[in-house]
């Protein structure tokens, strides 16, 4: 059912020296900046040969991001993002196998413009799962 590996995403408690640790230190492509108030985060992608890494920063008091930080103030790996052809029949296959998807069960614009869900970590050994349709 799942696809390739979208992208890993990573907390960051600062976006810009994380920018340039990618970018400068590592010698990363880092696209720019993008917010997506809906999700409460600003958004910065690397390019890499074989996926993405996808910078999180908390966008607002109500962030998801903030709490997650308030957590682990050094930051640290989010999500993970993986591809699905129909992001509907994804969900309610898992559903019926008893994974649970948080929010309202509706798939919600993505940074990249696309559908995505994310299934509840207590369901993946601990980790957030993203899924985005991406045909």
């Amino acid at each position: 059912m799942i696809g390739r590996l979208n992208h890993v995403a990573i907390a960051v408690p600062d976006l810009q020296a994380a920018v340039a640790q990618y970018r400068d230190t590592l010698g990363a492509r880092v696209g720019a900046p993008l917010d997506q108030p809906e999700h409460g985060v600003t958004v910065v992608f690397i390019e890499l040969p074989n996926t993405k890494l996808e910078l999180l920063y908390p966008l607002g008091e109500n962030s998801p991001i903030r709490a997650f930080l308030d957590r682990n103030p050094a930051g640290g790996i989010h999500h993970l993002c993986f591809e699905v052809e129909d992001i509907l029949a994804a969900r309610d296959r898992l559903v019926t196998q008893g994974a649970r998807v948080l929010g309202d069960g509706q798939p919600r614009t993505g940074a990249h413009g696309l559908p995505v869900l994310f299934l509840h970590p207590k369901d993946f050994n601990g980790t957030l799962i993203e899924l985005e349709q991406v045909k």
